[in-house]
């Protein structure tokens, strides 16, 4: 089958352009060691409400980081962030550091988790993507109990996040569940995001626990779908691999700029930095995503 964007269809190329713990050698100890201990520490100061459950599997769970101050007159902003780690890895946990920068803000944060890919696992990247549904509808339903107004729903995520925040932009609501809106996400903000699967499917290194089919390609890769129901920012690190900028402009060509008006390199960034720079308040995404939060 011809790919709808053409790419390297070369294993060893794209093995190398997707390991980003290859490309990052000290992705641990410089960036994931620091988002475990900051998250702990945000859990440990900031009011918060953990382990909330959304499905019925003990992988369905998520945390919400109401806005800060307790003199709210009306419902706030709702940032759902959804974490990365290729589908297979990663937690919400690692991730709660995500949400301070926003909070003082006036933004209630909520961090859903989904069941893993992996050798030993059913689970499929389809099955996650249902998962998110299952967790950002569940954040409509429920998430003015905790301040959010459930009008006002901004999806990012950061890598495969960033996969899962395209699929809520283009999510037929109506089809889950027939009392949702169209409309069920506002905007959403894809942070170095994978909007074609069907590359993938090539790389060994990640063919090995993700399990990807044809039919999983079709009906799983933002970019296929000819219009999203909420407009999308993309973003990328402008020192991540070419397959990742691509991947971040695919989306612009497959969309249009009427869907993804903002569609960036950020300058000095790799993989792992790029996350980080949500949480920037001197940084551009941070100012895009707030943005989008107060559109």
């Amino acid at each position: 089958m011809t790919p709808r964007f053409p790419f390297n269809p070369d294993p060893a190329y794209l093995d190398n352009q997707y390991n980003n713990r290859l490309r990052v050698p000290d992705f641990m100890s410089r960036y994931v060691q620091g988002w475990q201990s900051g998250s702990a520490a945000v859990r440990a100061a900031q009011a918060c409400v953990l382990d909330l459950s959304y499905g019925h599997s003990s992988a369905e769970k998520l945390d919400i980081f109401p806005a800060s101050g307790t003199h709210q007159s009306s419902l706030v902003p709702v940032l759902v962030f959804v974490h990365g780690g290729y589908w297979r890895s990663l937690d919400k946990a690692d991730h709660s550091f995500v949400a301070p920068s926003f909070t003082k803000h006036g933004v209630c944060v909520v961090v859903p988790n989904y069941a893993l890919c992996g050798a030993q696992s059913p689970t499929t990247i389809e099955d996650i993507t249902l998962q998110t549904v299952r967790a950002v509808a569940w954040v409509h339903q429920h998430i003015g109990q905790y301040g959010g107004d459930p009008a006002r729903i901004t999806v990012a995520g950061h890598s495969a996040g960033g996969h899962l925040a395209a699929m809520m932009a283009a999510c037929q609501w109506e089809r889950f569940d027939t009392k949702l809106p169209q409309q069920v996400v506002r905007n959403a903000l894809s942070i170095s995001g994978l909007h074609d699967l069907a590359p993938l499917q090539h790389s060994p290194y990640l063919q090995a626990d993700l399990q990807l089919t044809p039919a999983h390609v079709q009906r799983c890769s933002p970019a296929y779908f000819a219009q999203p129901r909420a407009p999308l920012n993309a973003v990328c690190g402008g020192d991540e691999s070419a397959e990742f900028a691509r991947q971040n402009q695919l989306i612009h060509t497959a969309w249009g700029p009427q869907h993804v008006p903002v569609c960036e390199a950020m300058a000095g960034h790799n993989h792992f930095s790029m996350l980080e720079t949500l949480t920037d308040p001197q940084h551009r995404t941070h100012a895009l995503a707030l943005q989008l939060l107060t559109a």
